[in-house]
């Protein structure tokens, strides 16, 4: 086997989350499939666009369970399992709980990729989930033409934690916890265009775990939860405003930005799935006229590990902020509200 060093992205055709399905081509393949069933324990299945399957236990609690991989977005094999790692557990958090154990699913190119860098990948989601307070289980690996790594989560929660994305509330303001700019960022180290400084703070976004979900999720004043991941921050926000019937109204001018996001936009760093993504749900969204077409990029730019998008009631938004700026989110921030009105997005300057 040739064990040449080769870079991990070279190897993909697209990277981290910005490799899921068009959200319009999944929609078309998910109109038809029968929903999860009439199972009484069955608090949250497939029909709604939420983040993790939840079956209610005897005793009121929860079990939450989730699965989440993709393609590497960067060279680093022991970054790509920290990545790919974090954003498989984030799912856990976003439903209100806490991840219990792990199971990795694992794709790997034979003869392509040296064992070590396998192993680092693994170690790098070891690692991860190490900080996470769980084990790595178990899992399945196969021969595959592109490097894959992910997780199978199982969390819980006690049912009266259990946040969905279907559940904001007429008045309610939108925290985002990390900055947005990720799939922009993912763009530029693909052509080897992103300074160590961007890359430093590319891998500090996209590594921190999303465990205050966890935390906010007991404060009955937040409604829903989820997180921004490849369908960027329009296509998760209209995901919440679909399910509760509302218009999410985004405060385009204060969204959360990683610091060379903007630059790089206006560069062209624009990955394949933004286009998409504006392709698929473009239609349901009002932008304000003139809007260059680099900011609209940043609406829809693919996060990988992205932050939690938080609906709660006004008078708790500075207490909700704290609280997440505690845990270590320093940009967090208030990113719009809900308002009566049609199952839309409506992006104000």
């Amino acid at each position: 086997m040739d064990t040449t060093p080769v870079r991990l992205t070279s190897l993909a055709h697209g990277g981290g989350c910005g490799c899921k399905l068009d959200p319009a081509v999944l929609r078309t393949l998910l109109a038809d499939q029968p929903v999860a069933g009439p199972f009484e324990r069955l608090l949250v299945g497939n029909e709604t666009a939420d983040d993790a399957a939840v079956w209610a236990l005897d005793d009121g609690t929860c079990l939450i369970a989730t699965t989440d991989f993709f393609t590497p977005m960067v060279d680093d094999p022991h970054d790509f399992g920290r990545i790919a790692a974090t954003n498989a557990i984030s799912d856990v958090y976003a439903m209100g709980g806490k991840p219990m154990l792990a199971l990795a699913i694992l794709g790997m190119p034979v003869g392509k990729i040296a064992p070590e860098t396998v192993a680092e990948i693994l170690k790098g989601g070891a690692a991860t989930c190490a900080e996470a307070g769980i084990p790595i289980a178990g899992g399945h690996s196969i021969d595959t033409p592109e490097p894959i790594y992910g997780l199978a989560v199982i969390g819980s929660c006690d049912r009266a934690h259990l946040r969905r994305n279907a559940d904001a509330r007429a008045g309610d303001v939108a925290i985002l916890t990390k900055p947005l700019g990720v799939g922009i960022y993912s763009a530029a180290i693909k052509r080897e265009a992103l300074d160590a400084a961007g890359h430093a703070d590319f891998i500090a976004t996209t590594t921190r775990l999303n465990k205050v979900g966890a935390d906010l999720a007991r404060d009955p004043e937040v409604h829903a939860i989820t997180d921004i991941t490849g369908f960027g921050l329009l296509g998760h926000g209209l995901e919440l405003a679909r399910g509760a019937g509302l218009t999410f109204v985004i405060a385009e001018g204060g969204l959360p930005l990683l610091p060379r996001a903007e630059a790089l936009a206006q560069e062209g760093f624009v990955t394949g799935a933004s286009h998409r993504n504006w392709a698929s749900f473009g239609g349901q969204v009002s932008l304000p006229e003139g809007l260059p077409d680099w900011r609209r990029h940043i609406l829809t730019d693919p996060q990988t590990s992205g932050g939690l998008l938080v609906t709660c009631t006004p008078a708790r938004a500075d207490a909700i902020l704290a609280q997440c700026h505690a845990a270590g989110f320093a940009q967090a921030a208030v990113v719009g509200r809900f308002e009566a009105g049609p199952a839309a997005i409506r992006v104000e300057a």
